[in-house]
């Protein structure tokens, strides 16, 4: 991972945050990318980290500026991980119609918006990877789930046909499925859940570094499960 110019986007929520960290302490070079204006404390700085808040990816043209401004800094592009989107709970007979445009839109949009404005940068890398985040909870959705489940599956399908037409030039697409991570706003929400059983946002990075590394080109079109014991 040493000198590997990697771009987060949602780099300053709890998982984005862990994978940062986990990245700079392997000697990657960093663009932390992410709607919120300011990243949290103790995100990795200096001279190899480049922060650009303030990014709705949402928008094509500010995914593309975004992007355009980490290859200026670093002058290249070698993994792109797609970490940004949202969350709702909510049933379908007391939900409201909007949630399923508007996940669809933090989930999978962003995603989409990001890699268009990567891929040919990672094209010229000699490792190109693109790692996005599924969730278990879209390959068997539960009550309440169904807009966030519809979204995911969606950045399901969008790594399995970027996988495919990418596979003859080297860059690598693939998928993390975790089931629920232990963070500080999940704990609050369960409280009397077993966290023990959750999977740690520092052990969901591990894995998708590892397919963001060089090591890992055998590996595309994969939706990787990383459900800790839940």
């Amino acid at each position: 991972m040493a000198g590997r110019v990697l771009a987060i986007t949602g780099a300053f929520g709890a998982l984005g945050a862990a994978v940062a960290k986990a990245a700079a302490a392997k000697g990657a070079r960093l663009a932390l990318i992410d709607y919120a204006p300011e990243p949290p404390g103790g995100s990795p700085r200096g001279d190899d980290v480049l922060v650009l808040g303030g990014v709705d990816l949402t928008q094509a043209g500010a995914a593309k500026s975004a992007i355009d401004a980490v290859v200026e800094r670093f002058g290249g592009l070698d993994a792109l991980l797609n970490i940004a989107g949202g969350f709702r709970w909510e049933t379908h007979e007391e939900g409201s119609q909007d949630t399923w445009g508007l996940l669809f839109q933090m989930n999978v949009q962003t995603a989409a918006n990001a890699t268009r404005a990567a891929i040919p940068h990672l094209k010229k890398s000699a490792a190109g990877r693109i790692v996005n985040v599924g969730a278990n909870g879209a390959v068997k959705a539960a009550a309440g789930m169904g807009p966030y489940a519809a979204s995911k599956a969606g950045v399901h399908r969008l790594t399995e046909a970027l996988a495919e037409e990418l596979k003859g030039s080297g860059v690598t697409v693939n998928a993390v499925l975790p089931s629920i991570l232990d963070t500080p706003i999940n704990r609050a929400d369960m409280p009397k859940a077993d966290a023990s059983a959750w999977v740690k946002p520092e052990d969901l990075a591990a894995v998708m570094l590892f397919l963001a590394s060089e090591e890992a080109g055998a590996v595309t079109g994969a939706l990787l499960p990383v459900t800790g014991r839940v």
